[in-house]
């Protein structure tokens, strides 16, 4: 590992350090009130997965439709966890549901007609996403809240990418 991937590295860990630790308070419950949808709606959304491709040999196209929505509305529901981004994420819910539609139509019968809702829950989701997220960036900027912490982690992202030249 090359010195400006190290450095990276340590000042993408010191930024996320900064970044969470203002946000979490140590106590007994914190893993279950930080951690429940890893400990509890993904592994039943990959017990879905698992079940179509392992147990029914891709016979029970059905199971991906539940699989997908859970393990995408744990994923969103983790991600707003850890950063108490409720506000932004919600839209992530909508998409859940075109995930799990789009998995019924990927391993299904790849009928067309399911594009439809696929697209249109897909496009409210990116649309509501976008508008969200771009009026609650707006707004954390001009309070000024992490940004020492977010170009701590651009910096470090730039240093361990960052070519070395040649000889």
């Amino acid at each position: 590992m090359n010195r400006n991937a190290f450095l990276g590295l340590i000042l993408v860990a010191l930024g996320l350090g900064m970044f969470f630790l203002g946000k979490i308070d140590v106590h007994t419950g914190t893993i279950f009130t930080y951690f429940w949808p890893s400990m509890f709606v993904i592994p039943l959304g990959l017990f879905f997965h698992w079940l179509y491709f392992s147990v029914l040999q891709r016979r029970g196209v059905g199971v991906l439709v539940p699989g997908g929505i859970l393990l995408v509305t744990g994923i969103v529901c983790q991600i707003s966890m850890l950063f108490n981004s409720w506000d932004i994420l919600w839209p992530g819910f909508i998409l859940a549901v075109a995930a799990g539609l789009f998995e019924l139509y990927w391993f299904g019968g790849r009928n067309k007609w399911l594009l439809i809702p696929i697209n249109i829950l897909t496009v409210l989701s990116v649309l509501f996403f976008s508008i969200f997220s771009v009026a609650s960036i707006l707004g954390k900027l001009s309070s000024g809240e992490p940004i020492i912490a977010l170009l701590l982690i651009g910096a470090g992202v730039l240093l361990m990418f960052k070519r070395r030249p040649a000889l």
